[in-house]
């Protein structure tokens, strides 16, 4: 019988808020999660990231004061969570940090993608071998980058067959979709929660609309909404990934100032999140589903998920809780997965989903 091995995932998402760690456990192809921590960003920082995200003025010399801080709260947040599943720095294989992204481009003429939080620091501050890095090697194989976790999708929730999708609704709503080969499709189908939370940010000075009430106060302005799908992004085939660097306010503003008359706060805000739930019914349109699992912050959005489920009726919408794994945890769970995977020597991308030209061993690795 194989002995246990320990693996830390870590991530921040687009939307840019803090940190989250798991402790994951890999026994006989079996993995569990220990304990989980998210350690929010200092709001000094969260404002340096989001400023990093879009082009200014000297940007290297923040880029590398940023980086190096971003590590070092990641290595906070790796070891408080292996202090709650009662391990030892020791005890951890490898950690897989995903970093924080401040840019990506993979459908430019010279892709690219990055980000940051130096590994070099984190393997320092733990003590702990840490593999970063995952996406671009995926992007020089001709890939999108992204998403990652569709692979970990089919292992942790032992999907086989068409008949549910996982979609994360994140900062950007990534779907997995399965095929009757078992094939793996996975793409990002538009914004999930980064144009909602920073209108609320800008009108309400809140993180995010809780439940979506906010936007429940509101109607669908159709004409706005007209406009946010006429973008080309929604009708480009897969394989396809964004991010908040083209998804933001300033994309929103634009087509704001194509309406005949100025849309209520409230009306703004319920427009998006029906074009968080259309777009993402839109790309899973003809899919014989017999449920749609979500994950992600967008899971905790009660008017976001309601919404899902009548425009996917008679698909059933439930969590990713229903399949084992708290919707919180499961982007940071994938890259402890991952780390796994690059220690083994093991692929860790889904040439279907990217779109590179075959399976890649991710990741660089940083020694402990």
């Amino acid at each position: 019988m194989s002995e246990t091995r320990f693996f830390v995932g870590l991530i921040s998402g687009t939307s840019v808020d803090g940190v989250d760690a798991v402790v994951l456990a890999l026994r006989n192809n079996q993995l569990d999660i220990l304990a989980c921590h998210n350690e929010p960003y200092a709001e000094p920082l969260r404002l340096a990231v989001l400023s990093l995200c879009q082009p200014g003025i000297s940007e290297i010399d923040r880029l590398g004061v940023v980086d190096r801080d971003v590590a070092d709260t990641f290595a906070k947040a790796a070891l408080i969570v292996i202090e709650k599943a009662n391990l030892k720095a020791g005890d951890i294989e490898a950690i897989g940090s995903h970093g924080q992204t401040i840019r990506h481009r993979p459908s430019e003429a010279k892709s690219f993608t990055l980000q940051i939080g130096d590994a070099n620091r984190i393997a320092e501050l733990t003590g702990i071998t840490t593999i970063a890095d995952f996406r671009r090697r995926d992007i020089a194989a001709g890939g999108q980058g992204a998403p990652l976790t569709p692979a970990f999708h089919r292992v942790a929730f032992g999907i086989s067959g068409n008949a549910t999708a996982v979609v994360n609704i994140g900062g950007i709503s990534n779907i997995t979709l399965f095929d009757d080969s078992n094939t793996l499709v996975g793409f990002d189908s538009g914004p999930g929660n980064t144009l909602m939370d920073a209108w609320t940010r800008k009108h309400l000075d809140q993180a995010f609309d809780r439940d979506g009430l906010w936007a429940d106060s509101g109607r669908v302005d159709e004409d706005l909404l007209e406009r946010c799908l006429d973008d080309p992004y929604f009708s480009a085939p897969a394989p396809k990934s964004t991010g908040p660097e083209y998804f933001n306010l300033e994309w929103l503003d634009e087509r704001l100032d194509m309406l005949p008359n100025q849309a209520r706060p409230e009306d703004a805000q319920r427009t998006l999140l029906e074009l968080t739930a259309r777009s993402i019914a839109a790309a899973l349109d003809n899919e014989p589903l017999a449920q749609l699992a979500v994950c992600g912050g967008g899971a905790k959005n009660t008017s976001l998920m309601a919404r899902l489920s009548e425009l996917l009726y008679p698909t059933h919408v439930i969590t990713t809780a229903a399949l084992g794994i708290d919707p919180d945890w499961v982007e940071a769970a994938a890259f402890a997965w991952l780390a796994s995977r690059t220690v083994d020597g093991l692929p860790g991308n889904e040439p279907s989903v990217t779109g590179a030209a075959g399976y890649r061993i991710l990741g660089a690795v940083f020694k402990g």
